[in-house]
């Protein structure tokens, strides 16, 4: 079981620490120091949702038809395979990130917004639903992987919201983009060739 927990919060991890939009926000967010907390039980939450969604409706398809789940894990390899090329492109031409200037939000403009980039993000069904629910089926104990996933996309957001504002100075540097983009680029590789393993 434990080994199911760890093999899950290890691939959220390579999957949700890419900066895209959500993860921009939050990083903005705690930069501004503004409703850091609610976007961080926001995106936990709804990660939580996605992916037991997708452990749970995965898991239903293998029983019906699991020709579904085999071009899915062929799909999503081929998709996490793009997305390692376009981390090392950044990673060989990286740039600085630093928060817009914006006035302060009330806090439900800042949930619904947090809300669009959450569910209006066609990436976050291919992470969350998809790819690590396809991933899931291949433990015994997926709701186990499960909780482990979840359990990295709380600790991820909650780092990202808290630690943004120290990181400040280090997110303006390109350098520091190189190397977390090379690392997506691994990560997403390990993950890709996990799916498609015979």
């Amino acid at each position: 079981m434990l080994s199911s927990a760890l093999a899950g919060f290890a691939a959220a991890v390579a999957l949700i620490v890419a900066i895209g939009a959500q993860n921009a926000f939050v990083l903005r967010q705690g930069l501004r120091r503004e409703h850091v907390l609610p976007v961080v039980l926001t995106c936990a939450l709804s990660d939580l949702v996605l992916i037991l969604a997708g452990i749970g409706g995965l898991g239903a398809l293998i029983t019906a038809h699991p020709a579904v789940v085999t071009v899915a894990r062929w799909a999503g390899a081929i998709f996490l395979f793009a997305y390692a090329v376009l981390a090392a492109r950044r990673a060989i031409r990286p740039t600085g990130m630093t928060p817009a200037d914006q006035a302060p939000a009330t806090l439900r403009a800042t949930l619904l917004t947090c809300l669009a980039f959450t569910y209006l993000n066609p990436h976050v069904y291919l992470d969350t639903v998809l790819l690590l629910g396809s991933i899931a089926q291949q433990h015994t104990y997926r709701w186990v992987f499960g909780a482990g996933a979840a359990a990295a996309s709380l600790v991820w957001f909650a780092a990202l919201g808290a630690g943004a504002r120290k990181l400040a100075p280090v997110l303006a540097r390109p350098a520091a983009w190189r190397v977390l983009d090379g690392l997506i680029a691994a990560g997403m590789v390990v993950i890709a060739l996990s799916l498609v393993r015979i």
